[in-house]
């Protein structure tokens, strides 16, 4: 099954955080470019496999619905959850992020 996938004004805002950290304070077009075309490949993927990932391991975000999909290539990855046939993209983290706390 294909799922059509939504990206929320939240998760563009956590995406571009990141590019603008990368640009601005790492000083790396490529980096930032990089993201993007990872970013852009993780999301194509997602529209495939987005029903097939387990739900969370924390109780409060299974009961929630959210599940979790890992960037291909870097340590980000999509919050996500599943309406119909549609995965809807809440937030994108850094691995490095206590993202329960702020979800929560």
């Amino acid at each position: 099954m294909e799922y059509k996938v939504v990206i929320t004004t939240d998760a563009e805002a956590d995406l571009d955080g990141f590019i603008r950290y990368l640009l601005y304070e790492k000083k790396s077009d490529q980096a930032a470019s990089n993201v993007l075309n990872d970013f852009e490949a993780t999301k194509i993927g997602l529209s495939r496999v987005a029903g097939n990932l387990k739900l969370c391991d924390n109780p409060r975000l299974r009961e929630l619905g959210y599940r979790r999909m890992n960037f291909l290539s870097h340590d980000y990855f999509l919050l996500y959850r599943i309406e119909g046939d549609t995965a809807i993209v809440d937030n994108i983290f850094h691995e490095l992020q206590d993202y329960e706390n702020k979800i929560l």
